[in-house]
This record gives C-alpha cells, sequence and structure tokens, in this order.
C-alpha cells in the first residue's frame, strides 16, 4: 500500500506577521480535503518541528501538495507562505534505500511570488515498510496524534503467596470475653480472610495461605490486619502492619523460605502490643494465569531465570476489514472509526484508528517471539467511540468482533492470507459484523526444539509441585485481569477496560445457557466416533451384512492365533486413517464458528440471560423462570451423573459383601473362570468369546442376558441417599 510522506523539518528566516515583531509559526500540510497540522511554537522566527505526514495514496483526490506555514493567532491566524509541491514529480522511494534528503524551499505568496522565509521539507512516495511510517501522522485516520498505531507491554504479574502462621499476645477490649479472631489481608483491591479462630490464650494459630496477584513495580502494599468479630455484623481490628511488596523475597522454584516476626500496630497509635508470624514470598516459578488457559497466549513462568530460548517467530499482517456495519451516524450517514488490537504474550500491539470509513485497510505489521505451539494469538476489531465533540470520555469502545489462531495450527514458513468472519454476539442474537483480513506467519528455528516441546509439560513446574485449586485460579485469573486493565488503561493513548477484559475473555467463567449446550453437543461429538464403532460392531453382530460379518470373523481368527499381531494392527491402523485424512487436513486456521457456538439457534430469553449483569438487574418474576429453567436443567444433569455413580458402586458391590448372595455368586464365577482359563488355552478362550459375541440373530434371545441380569440386581449407594 503506497503513502505519499511529506517530513516538515524546519523553517528559517521566517517574517513577523504581528506587531510586536514576533512570529507562532506552525505548518498546515494538505492534499485535497486531507490536511495534517504540526505543532505551533511561541516567538520563534526559525522553529524545527521534524515531523512526518502520511497520505494514503489512493484515497488522494489531487495532484497538489499545498505546504502552509502560518501564524498562530488568537481570532484568526495569519498566513505566512506556502510551498506547492507537484505530485506526479514526487520521487517513489523503496524501503531499505536511504532515506530522502531533505531541502529548502522558498515560501511564495497567495499569487506565486516568492518571499522572505525558506521551509525544509522531504517529500517522497513509499510503503508502509518505510522506517517512516510507525512515526507519521496518518492524515486520514483520526486526530489528536495519540490514535496512532502502538504497541503495549503488560506488567509483569507475580503470585504473592502469605503464609499466616501465628499471632501472639492479643489485646482485646474486653477482658472478660473469648475473642473470635481472623486475619483480613489486602493488596490494592483484593481483599482475603482467613478462617476465624477461638482462643482464650490470646495466641491463635491459623497456618492458612492467602493467594493475591502483584505487578511490578510493586507500587502496593501487603496490609495485614488482626481482627475480632465482636457482633454479627462488627468486627474490631486489634493490630495492623504493612509489608512493602519492594521488601518480599522473590522465588522462583519451591525452596523453603524462612518465615518473620512483625509487630502488630494498634490502631490509631504507634505502640506495638503483640505480633504476628508470618512467611511472605513472591513466586515466580507460576504462570500466572491472566487469561483462560483454554487461550493463553504465554506458558512461561514469570522468573525470567527460568525461560528457554525461542522456538521461533510470529509475524502477523492485519491487512483490513471488509464489509463492516455502521456503528454510529455522521453527517446522516452510517460510518464506523475502526481500530485493531492484537495480542499474544505480554505485547500488545494496536493499529491506528481509520476514521469515517466501512472498509478500512490498515496494512501494519507486527512480530512476536513465540515460546510454546500451544499458545494463541487474538486479534480484536473494535470501533472507537472516543472520538466524538461532546462528552465522549464516558463513552465505550464498541467490540466489532475478534479472531483466534493458536500457532500449533500454522504451518512452519507458509504464509497464511485469509478473511476470518467478524461474528459478535448481541441480545438479539449473533450477528456479522464484517470479515478482517489478515496475513500471518510461522517461522520455526528449530524444528528438533519445537518437537521435543510436545513432550514437556504444559505449565511450569510450579504448577504441578505446589498446585493451586480450581477457586484458586478462577480467583487469581480475575484479579490479574483487572491488574492489566487497569494497567494499559494508563498508556497513552489508553487501552481501555473493556477492551482488555473482551480480548481476555473475562466474562468466560460466567453462566450462560447457550455455552452449556455448546459444551454438551461438543461431548456428544467427541464420543460419536466411540458410538459409531459400536454401532457398526452391532450391525456386524446382528449380520445385516454377512460379506461385512464374514470378513471381520476372518480377522478376527488372525488376530486370536497370532496375539502378537494385535497392537501392531492397531497402530497401523491408524497410521493409514491419519495418511488417509492428510488430504482433508484444514486449509486455513479455524476461526469463530457460530453452529460450534450454538449461537445460531440459541432463544432470545436465553440470550438476554447471557447478557444480564452479574448480580441480575432482571425483574423477580423473570429472574424465578430462569432459576426454575436452571433448576430442571440441573436436575437432568444430576440425574445423569447419578447414573454413571450408580454403575461405578454396582461393581464396587461385587466383592463388597453389600448383598452377601450375589457376592458368593460372583466369588464361584471368578473361581470357575480362573480353573477355566488356566486349563484352557488363551486362543481357545478369546475365540469362541469373539464368535458367541458375533453369532447369528437366530442364536440370540430377545431378553437380556444372565449377566446383565446380575448386573443391574446389584445393589448402589442410592438406597442410603435421602
Amino acid at each position: 500500500m503506497q503513502f505519499l510522506f511529506v517530513r516538515v523539518v524546519k523553517a528559517q528566516d521566517l517574517p513577523s506577521k504581528d506587531i510586536t515583531g514576533s512570529l507562532d509559526p506552525y505548518v498546515e500540510v494538505r492534499v485535497g480535503n486531507y490536511k495534517g497540522v504540526t505543532q505551533h511554537f511561541e516567538k520563534n522566527q526559525s522553529p524545527e518541528w521534524n515531523t512526518v505526514f502520511a497520505f494514503s495514496k489512493e484515497r488522494m483526490q489531487s495532484s497538489v501538495l499545498d505546504v502552509v506555514v502560518k501564524d498562530k493567532d488568537m481570532l484568526k491566524d495569519d498566513f505566512v507562505g506556502i510551498v506547492r509541491v507537484d505530485l506526479h514529480e514526487v520521487p517513489t522511494r523503496v524501503a531499505p534505500d536511504s532515506p530522502l534528503a531533505p531541502e529548502w524551499y522558498r515560501l511564495e505568496n497567495k499569487k506565486g511570488e516568492k518571499k522572505k522565509g525558506e521551509l525544509m521539507l522531504a517529500v517522497w512516495i513509499g510503503t508502509q515498510a518505510d522506517e517512516a511510517f510507525p512515526d507519521a501522522f496518518h492524515t486520514d485516520v483520526a486526530s489528536p496524534i495519540d490514535i496512532r498505531g502502538k504497541v503495549y507491554h503488560s506488567p509483569r504479574l507475580w503470585y504473592v503467596r502469605v503464609n499466616v502462621i501465628e499471632a501472639q499476645d492479643l489485646v482485646v477490649s474486653e477482658k472478660n470475653r473469648i475473642p473470635d479472631v481472623f486475619v483480613k489481608a489486602r493488596i490494592g483491591i483484593q481483599f482475603l480472610r482467613t478462617k476465624p479462630i477461638r482462643s482464650q490464650t490470646m495466641n491463635a494459630m491459623w497456618n492458612e495461605d492467602l493467594m493475591f496477584v502483584a505487578a511490578e513495580p510493586f507500587e502496593e502494599h501487603l496490609i495485614l490486619s488482626v481482627e475480632d468479630r465482636v457482633a454479627s455484623n462488627k468486627d474490631e481490628a486489634l493490630g495492623v502492619v504493612i509489608i512493602p511488596l519492594t521488601t518480599v523475597e522473590k522465588r522462583a522454584d519451591d525452596r523453603f523460605v524462612r518465615s518473620r516476626w512483625y509487630n502488630l500496630q494498634e490502631p490509631g497509635s504507634e505502640k506495638f502490643s503483640s505480633r504476628i508470624h508470618l512467611r511472605v514470598t513472591l513466586d515466580g516459578g507460576y504462570h500466572v494465569l491472566d487469561e483462560s488457559t483454554h487461550y493463553s497466549s504465554d506458558l512461561r513462568p514469570t522468573a525470567k531465570q527460568l525461560w528457554k530460548p525461542s522456538i521461533g517467530i510470529l509475524e502477523l499482517g492485519i491487512l483490513n476489514v471488509d464489509g463492516l456495519h455502521p456503528s454510529k451516524t455522521r453527517d446522516g450517514r452510517g460510518t464506523t472509526d475502526t481500530y485493531c488490537v492484537a495480542k499474544y504474550g505480554h505485547k500488545w500491539v494496536r493499529t491506528r484508528t481509520v476514521i469515517d470509513s466501512l472498509n478500512p485497510k490498515f496494512n501494519e505489521q507486527y512480530t512476536w517471539e513465540v515460546y510454546d505451539p500451544a499458545t494463541v494469538l487474538t486479534v480484536g476489531v473494535f470501533d472507537n467511540g472516543q472520538l466524538e465533540e461532546k462528552g465522549s470520555n464516558g463513552k465505550m469502545d464498541m467490540k466489532i468482533g475478534k479472531v483466534r489462531i493458536r500457532v500449533s495450527t500454522l504451518e512452519t514458513g507458509r504464509v497464511y492470507t485469509h478473511s476470518y468472519p467478524l461474528l459478535i454476539l448481541h441480545p438479539s442474537g449473533v450477528k456479522k459484523m464484517g470479515e478482517l483480513h489478515l496475513a500471518i506467519r510461522f517461522s520455526c528455528a528449530s524444528m528438533v526444539n519445537m518437537m521435543f516441546l510436545y513432550s514437556r509439560p504444559l505449565l511450569p513446574k510450579m504448577h504441578y509441585v505446589k498446585p493451586l485449586s480450581v477457586t484458586q485460579q478462577d480467583m487469581l485469573r480475575h484479579q490479574a485481569v483487572n491488574i492489566v486493565a487497569a494497567r494499559l488503561s494508563r498508556a497513552e493513548p489508553p487501552l481501555r477496560k473493556e477492551v482488555v477484559e473482551y480480548m481476555s475473555d473475562a466474562d468466560a467463567h460466567l453462566w450462560s445457557m447457550r455455552r452449556s449446550k455448546a459444551n454438551f453437543f461438543r461431548l456428544m461429538s467427541v464420543f460419536s466416533g466411540l458410538l459409531s464403532v459400536g454401532n457398526w460392531f452391532g450391525d456386524v453382530c446382528m449380520w445385516k451384512n454377512p460379506i461385512t460379518t464374514s470378513l471381520v470373523h476372518v480377522l478376527f481368527l488372525m488376530l486370536v492365533c497370532f496375539p502378537e499381531l494385535i497392537l501392531p494392527t492397531v497402530f497401523l491402523y491408524m497410521c493409514l486413517i491419519g495418511l488417509w485424512n492428510y488430504q482433508y487436513r484444514p486449509r486455513y486456521p479455524p476461526h469463530m464458528n457460530i453452529r460450534i457456538s450454538h449461537a445460531d439457534s440459541t432463544h432470545p430469553d436465553e440470550l438476554d440471560e447471557e447478557f444480564d449483569t452479574f448480580p441480575t438487574s432482571r425483574s423477580s418474576d423473570l429472574v424465578r423462570m430462569r432459576y426454575d429453567r436452571l433448576r430442571s436443567l440441573a436436575g437432568r444433569i444430576q440425574t445423569v451423573v447419578g447414573d454413571v455413580a450408580t454403575q461405578g458402586e454396582r461393581i464396587q458391590a461385587l466383592l463388597s459383601w453389600r448383598d452377601p448372595r450375589a457376592t458368593v455368586l460372583f466369588i464361584i464365577f471368578c473361581l470357575l473362570a480362573a480353573i477355566v482359563l488356566y486349563s484352557t488355552p488363551f486362543q481357545i478362550f478369546a475365540g469362541l468369546s469373539g464368535f458367541y459375541a458375533m453369532r447369528h440373530p437366530r442364536f440370540r434371545h430377545k431378553l437380556p442376558s444372565a449377566p446383565l441380569n446380575f448386573f443391574r440386581r446389584l445393589p448402589a449407594q442410592t438406597d442410603s441417599m435421602l
């Protein structure tokens, strides 16, 4: 994509325009309806701007470039001089050629006559590969200047493990009352507390671990307060200790860290009357779960000394978006101010905002180092809601859609150029907002190292040595997303909170009837292969196709006579299936699928429930109806889980003597089976069993078999349930 680049370097010997003899100059660069403006300098007749402007060549409607020098004034800016350049004479520069040398141009008046003053310019035509492109002010995008493309780095996150051991010499307000003591810990907006302990000795022991998330640089402190539950809704602080996180020891493994005693300061006083025993560490051996593990873009631990070398490079070209739906109205017509955000690892990128276009073109390229192929690149498209003239600061950036691409699905060295549908779920249903055109390439540095990674654990060692509970993971992931959103929203330009949460799937843990259905059908799809094999074997046993059944008998007889061929046959069969499926391999990385998401056949009320706030904002009657529906669904799930448990308990009941007669029968059967199997060659037993299972329907009975009847009569724990 070609651009006209204009570098405004400096000016000299400019004429004065004010009565005082001073000049407040700035430069306005115009091509047709597009223009760019430099900053102005006060009382300076030899200013230096060194500013680059970029004009999209395909959107230019003029053959002349006007560079106008003006004097900033209170009422109306004064004209100082102009330089006109014929665009047909502008040279083309192909990177990585050396930069074009700027030249001095004499200023002219409106009649084309030479005037006092000179302006240094460099004008050339290049592409987005030009090194001036990232720093250029794009005149077809949003102004002000902070809407240009930017690269962000999310903060390095650590787990803060606080082992609250004990407290001694506690002083309570009422001497005759047994205190009900607990410890409340806080880092920023994160609050956790231990279980309450009743102690008559004024000493309390908890030995509990509290886990927090903290970001570098550690600006917030760990604040622990020992409190006494005086009444049902009233707590009394007995002592407080403040620990700066910069003083906490960091560790990258599970080595033992010595505990310390901290003096507790009485609230509102500087006296120390009691103390608390703590072990506080910053654990860097974990991968901080700042996103769903299904979509994780970085699986490395926090501690950099544990990082392994990268295995390759991921290159992303964000080309354009086609067929966008208008999201706002401007000048009586629908339009959109679009920008893209890409996230992989700690690096977030944001393209420039293209204003007033339903088919924006970006043509921006970014690269990331890849450390694990089982990671996901996420690209989201948003409508900039901060460009309105009046009171737009409280307006959110609207999400248009996103695309996830797993690195392991990309062939090494291949360039994928594909358009991905942008799907967004509204309370009214799923809607296609447009198509995102991307170019992607994954280049591998060492194929051997990448293949070796497939045998390594997915997460760092600490996740297996000291695993986190599911509840801890959900809580810590939620806190991590909040920290990253708060930090990136402080950048300039900010990545707003709604953007970070959408890119990180912050609401993935919330209940959704649609997601539940989608996961159920995914489960059915997984087991459909086993079910089809079972149905095929049932057809073989029922002799629906005598030729197929005869061939299966021959194959079964061969495997029985030569059992050493069983495993080789199985693996050879799977190898042949894999080779056969090569012709059906996906040609492009997978994208959002409305059928898999079960978004095309969801009831409107279920969508309204999914978009409801937490806690709910709907009426009590509607919530009651949804609660009853949820109870009905949960009842069916409960029944299925109970049935599965019943079958397992019946297997346990075979030898548990819960049914003495059934256990006696099973013991006699096991004894006879041991004698028969010992005295009968295994091939004969296996052959007779297989031929019996595949016997002709005329030799079958319509009633259930004796072993099945016996199994169904076994007792289960359901008899003991309330």
